[in-house]
């Protein structure tokens, strides 16, 4: 190879080249780089090269950068904006490898590559935005209200992701005088997961005026849910309450236990009535229910995993603590004591996971 080839190929490679000094010295540039930055080789040749990047990029150049090629002689693919002389700027990523008492860099643009993630970026906001208003939508809408009924929720959106959750609330007349109420978590996030928990929400009203029991609406979900693909291993607690005799009928398919506080009585966990997630098996089964009598004033909590699942502790921790946040709470009036509950579980921590929470409470006439 000769070294007129050689040269050729160093000065108008597709990348730019730099060799510089330890401390950053500028020493040797070919073509494509001085084309890159709008300088010539006289113009960079003794400057330091971290005098090329951004505010942003000489600290990181500082404090990681330049340590790293210290320590293991090599830095791949380091994302960077480099000042042009224009003042414009120019996204590039750059390699570099320690040779004796030289720095060799390459240094490739990327404003496509930038373009694409910026537009990646702005295609998974969209994505948030619409799945954040069709989730906002469907737990939109009024309650059930009567004199012997008191009825709060609360939800809290996880922060430390971009993609929406799954919970979901709802609660609804079943009769003249019987109240439904649903609590579930589809799996997924995103516009799927959304999309998913609209039709079973709707299927649950649907049903509950066509069957009789918590058992028996279960039974049926778990047929529209095999029948139409959707909603497998969903988790949901479904109960109904007689506002005259205050008796609570409960089914849960394996969602967390709902927590009842009889008045004068520690709050616990309602464990019977228990059954897979829908669709769990694909074998039909039926499923079981249980029943509470709730005394004048008592108050049932159904709730998601998001509010007592944390990776810092066991679950049995956290189920044992929301007990202790809704005692600390009962009295309050069901709207607050949602979102007072709500707001200690959590504790002010980030979480990957929704929170959703629907306290109901039974106050017959006296």
């Amino acid at each position: 190879m000769s070294g007129g080839w050689a040269e050729d190929l160093f000065e108008d490679a597709p990348c730019g080249y730099v060799t510089t000094a330890v401390d950053g010295t500028i020493l040797r540039v070919n073509r494509t780089l001085e084309a890159m930055v709008g300088r010539d080789r006289d113009d960079l040749r003794g400057r330091r090269f971290q005098e090329l990047l951004t505010v942003g990029g000489r600290i990181y150049h500082e404090t990681h950068y330049a340590p790293l090629l210290a320590m293991q002689g090599w830095a791949r693919e380091i994302a960077v904006d480099l000042v042009c002389a224009d003042r414009t700027t120019l996204p590039a990523l750059i390699t570099s490898v320690v040779h004796g008492d030289e720095v060799r860099t390459i240094v490739f643009q990327a404003t496509d590559r930038r373009r694409y993630e910026q537009e990646l970026v702005r295609a998974r906001d969209r994505e948030h935005a619409i799945a954040g208003e069709l989730q906002r939508g469907l737990l939109r809408g009024a309650l059930p209200e009567d004199p012997a009924l008191e009825l709060g929720v609360a939800y809290r959106p996880a922060v430390a992701g971009l993609e929406v959750g799954g919970d979901w609330y709802d609660g609804f007349w079943v009769g003249e005088r019987r109240v439904g109420v649903v609590v579930g978590d589809v799996v997924g996030r995103g516009i799927a997961a959304g999309t998913t928990m609209g039709e079973l929400r709707s299927a649950v009203r649907a049903l509950a005026l066509s069957v009789h029991t918590p058992a028996a609406l279960l039974d049926a979900l778990d047929v529209y849910a095999r029948r139409h693909h959707v909603g497998q291993m969903t988790t949901l607690a479904y109960a109904e309450l007689d506002l005259d005799s205050g008796r609570l009928t409960l089914a849960c398919a394996g969602h967390p236990p709902p927590a009842v506080a009889q008045p004068a009585t520690p709050p616990a966990y309602i464990w019977e009535g228990r059954s897979t997630p829908l669709d769990a098996t694909g074998v039909a089964a039926a499923r079981p229910q249980t029943e509470v009598l709730l005394a004048p004033g008592a108050v049932v909590v159904l709730f998601t995993d998001g509010l007592f699942e944390r990776v810092d502790r066991p679950l049995q921790a956290g189920l044992d603590r929301l007990l202790d946040v809704i005692a600390d709470h009962r009295a309050l009036p069901a709207g607050e004591l949602a979102l007072e509950v709500t707001h200690a579980a959590l504790a002010g921590r980030r979480t990957n996971d929704d929170a959703c929470l629907l306290a109901l409470r039974w106050t017959p006439p006296a």
